[in-house]
């Protein structure tokens, strides 16, 4: 079955069927989209942080909105196979729309509660959990190949955008409207998103590439022997879930390492200099396309996140955590795309719902316990061990200081720590860093790249 899936034809490995038109439609959309939940979600953790003062409270809703993803994918992957991919991602707007539309009508009647938002929240999660296999699926049968590496670029600017427009957004609606008006923006972005989606069609994986017979628990398992085929993906993936894991400290970990010794609007400031920084990158890529050679880029890049996630726990200071953040987030699109360009070629369309929800599954595993140990490790042990009088104070604390938010701080240093050495150790591992050479491409090279190209595809 495997090797049916990687020889069958179809529009998108020769390239025919694509449009650029049809991803600019649908791209826009979806900014606006992430736009609006990305207001919401801000606004969100800083009511659930405000309301309890606990850092513990602020990772279980962290955890809420990924831990979905993390148990879901791979069934999500596999239904994504068998179902149209635009009507799956309509549907999973619509869902996420709606568990935000109930938010709203809780908070303009006075009745939400913590539970609620940790619901709804993880309505919206399971939602994204379709809609993001679906689109990423989506693109290299909507994109042409020699575009993939732009297209990924600008599909990060959408987080970009996101990431600098919703602090200030969210800060704005939250001091003068309220939570309520911050949700009713976000079911009115909901919506534009679900209109330019119904304004176009996708291409689909012809039918011998497509799982139209057997359980989904088979396609599961297709998917899972795919990537046990492929080792140098699997290991790839590894190396994505000892990443997850330690950066997923460092994303629970940023506000209340600012609000220590600043307020909410710095907090706000940092988010936008990293969304400056992401948006910076994710032009770049959108502009410029991947560097040819993805492993390295990925391999190297994540080593570099590293170093600038160390730097943001270094001192107890505006300039110095936002030149972090900066940097971190200006490094991330160029990794992302690189792996998602790699990922997208490599892999079979026909499979590629399955096998992208896997990688989301498998990179993503241990984070939820990441965040789990976030808030304990925060309040119970960092902190206390440097304090003014903490039994660090003395050794570590004479180097990154001592105090409030310390603690926190250190953490962020061990992470940017590890995150460096498992950057530097992948790229030595064989099977990563000759992945590429040793995977053959699953999508052929459009016409207009490669001369007599169908006759190439045809001789193979």
């Amino acid at each position: 079955m495997t090797d049916q899936i990687e020889t069958a034809e179809s529009p998108a490995s020769n390239g025919e069927g694509r449009s650029m038109r049809t991803f600019f439609i649908v791209w826009i959309g979806q900014l606006v989209s992430v736009t609006g939940t990305g207001v919401t979600g801000f606004a969100l953790l800083f009511w659930v942080y405000l309301e309890t003062d606990s850092v513990t409270s602020l990772s279980m809703i962290t955890l809420v909105m990924a831990l979905p993803a993390t148990i879901l994918s791979p069934i999500a992957g596999a239904l994504v196979d068998r179902w149209d991919r635009r009507t799956t991602m309509l549907l999973s707007d619509m869902a996420a729309g709606a568990a935000t539309l109930i938010i709203a009508v809780l908070w303009f009647t006075g009745s939400l509660s913590l539970w609620h938002v940790y619901l709804l929240v993880a309505v919206g999660s399971v939602a994204n959990t379709f809609q993001n296999p679906a689109w990423m699926a989506a693109l290299p049968l909507v994109v042409p190949r020699k575009h993939l590496g732009r297209a990924n670029g600008l599909v990060q600017t959408n987080d970009a955008v996101s990431l600098v427009l919703a602090p200030a957004i969210a800060g704005a609606l939250l001091a003068t409207l309220g939570l309520g008006a911050v949700l009713i923006v976000d079911v009115v972005t909901f919506v534009f998103g679900v209109a330019t989606l119904m304004a176009v069609r996708f291409p689909n994986p012809p039918p011998a590439e497509r799982s139209e017979s057997g359980s989904v628990l088979d396609d599961v398992r297709l998917g899972w022997r795919y990537l046990k085929d492929r080792s140098g993906l699997l290991y790839l993936l590894f190396v994505y879930a000892a990443v997850n894991f330690v950066l997923a400290f460092t994303n629970i970990l940023f506000i209340p390492l600012v609000v220590s010794f600043a307020n909410e609007g710095a907090a706000g400031g940092v988010f936008s200099a990293a969304g400056i920084g992401m948006l910076i990158g994710s032009v770049a890529v959108g502009a410029l396309g991947t560097p040819k050679r993805l492993i390295r880029t990925a391999t190297l890049g994540i080593a570099l996140a590293g170093l600038f996630v160390m730097i943001t726990g270094w001192q107890a200071s505006l300039p110095v955590i936002i030149t972090g953040a900066f940097g971190l987030m200006l490094v991330v699109p160029v990794v992302n795309a690189a792996s998602q360009v790699l990922w997208q070629t490599k892999v079979a369309p026909g499979v590629q719902g399955r096998v992208f929800a896997l990688r989301r599954t498998l990179s993503s595993i241990a984070a939820p316990l990441a965040m789990i140990l976030a808030g304990p490790l925060a309040d119970g042990v960092f902190e206390p061990l440097m304090a003014d009088d903490g039994s660090l104070a003395g050794s570590i604390g004479s180097i990154i200081g001592t105090g409030d938010g310390r603690g926190i701080g250190l953490m962020m240093v061990i992470s940017g720590i590890a995150t460096a050495l498992i950057g530097i150790t992948s790229w030595l591992h064989p099977r990563i860093r000759h992945l590429e050479d040793e995977l053959p491409d699953q999508i052929e090279a459009d016409p207009d790249e490669v001369p007599h190209a169908s006759k190439t595809a045809a001789a193979e």
